[in-house]
């Protein structure tokens, strides 16, 4: 039986894998795929969580990070605003940073079941009173049939997946309408794109980011409808009726060189609120709540909560707490962290999109920087440095 077993590879499974280990707890690490591999991604992150990445062991200035300090927001219409960034921030795509995390986990003794998937998770018992369960394990059931045991199980599965249906969350009987969609792509001499600069392009019922990572390339990612899709009957079709329509798009798309033979796609992408520990399992990044993309800081709060999750779990798998007691702590602590980021995401989403709504908020962002400068502020958290000192 392993101490813990975390779901999911990404950014907040890696790292916490990563706080585990340095405080010399076992880990397990289930990941679907085989590093390295694309996501879907902004790929850019707040210079809250640059500290605690490079105290791992995170070179990013070696892996090409690019150095983010403008951003850029423009209407359907192509009418543009710039502010810069109070934090900044950094580029970098999550092939890169995924692996380099993955090497230092595999460095670190992480025990890695990598092309495999989780069916179920299973408490061990089912007490009448919740300080009765201190001493039951998890079950973990894979696609092949092998079950494994854990003390803990971390769900760090991502924005969605099987594994909600399983479990019967909350959020999952509740069909969303969004798609998203990444490419990666190079931009011409001719039309140079500032290497410093994140820019969100608003188009009818989306809205598309953009911004440098690593090795001259650039991630553009957007947000649209399955409506937008389905109405012109594929991607390609839908981006030159509805995405070019955006000027500030059209010239990136009529003019880079993309770099996939197809974008990377993911379906039924929910912003609900989701519930922090679910069946006994303590959610981490986008399993535990997902912020609206426009914000830009999913990565770094995925960073952040594996922080958390991390260093409360140490003292329950020490035997210094009991489980009732870390779940308790864990939902409080984790609705400080970020349940007001995630509201001030969803309720500045509802300003995008529309083409009428998105100039008016543009106009109104532009007259009214305070503003602007106001909402940034409420959707980054504050600069994290150290990380959980081992033992």
């Amino acid at each position: 039986m392993q101490d813990v077993i975390i779901i999911g590879g990404g950014l907040a499974g890696l790292v916490s894998a990563l706080e585990f280990r340095r405080a010399g707890i076992g880990v397990t690490l289930i990941e679907r795929k085989t590093y390295p591999f694309h996501r879907v991604c902004g790929e850019y992150i707040s210079n809250e969580v640059k500290p605690y990445l490079e105290s791992l062991g995170v070179d990013l200035a070696t892996l090409g990070a690019a150095t983010i300090t403008e951003f850029e927001l423009t209407a359907p219409s192509g009418r543009a605003l710039r502010a810069a960034l109070d934090l900044g921030g950094f580029g970098i795509s999550r092939y890169t940073l995924d692996l380099a995390l993955y090497q230092l986990g595999q460095a670190a003794g992480v025990d890695f079941v990598l092309g495999k998937t989780v069916d179920d998770v299973r408490f061990g018992a089912a007490p009448t009173q919740p300080e009765e369960d201190d001493d039951d394990i998890l079950s973990v059931t894979l696609n092949d049939g092998q079950t494994l045991d854990a003390r803990l199980v971390i769900g760090a599965f991502g924005k969605r997946s099987k594994l909600d249906k399983s479990l019967n969350r909350g959020f999952i009987q509740r069909a969303s309408p969004y798609v998203g969609v990444k490419y990666h792509i190079r931009i011409g001499a001719a039309r140079p794109f500032p290497k410093d600069q994140i820019s969100l392009h608003n188009f009818r019922d989306g809205y598309c980011g953009m911004s440098a990572i690593e090795n001259d390339k650039y991630c553009l990612c957007y947000l649209t409808t399955r409506a937008n899709v389905r109405q012109f009957g594929n991607i390609a079709d839908m981006e030159r009726a509805v995405l070019w329509q955006n000027p500030r798009l059209r010239d990136v798309f009529e003019h880079a060189e993309f770099l996939y033979d197809k974008p990377e796609v993911i379906n039924e992408i929910s912003f609900a609120p989701k519930a922090a520990v679910d069946n006994h399992i303590l959610m981490a990044g986008d399993s535990a709540g997902l912020i609206t993309p426009l914000c830009g800081n999913g990565m770094a709060m995925a960073i952040h909560g594996a922080k958390l999750v991390s260093e409360l779990s140490i003292r329950f798998l020490q035997g210094n707490q009991p489980r009732h007691s870390l779940e308790a702590e864990y939902r409080r602590a984790w609705s400080a962290l970020f349940a007001r980021r995630l509201w001030v995401g969803r309720t500045v989403q509802n300003l995008f999109g529309n083409e009428r709504v998105s100039e008016l908020a543009v106009s109104f962002f532009g007259a009214v920087r305070p503003a602007l400068r106001g909402v940034m502020q409420q959707t980054h958290g504050s600069v994290i440095s150290e990380p959980t000192p081992s033992d």
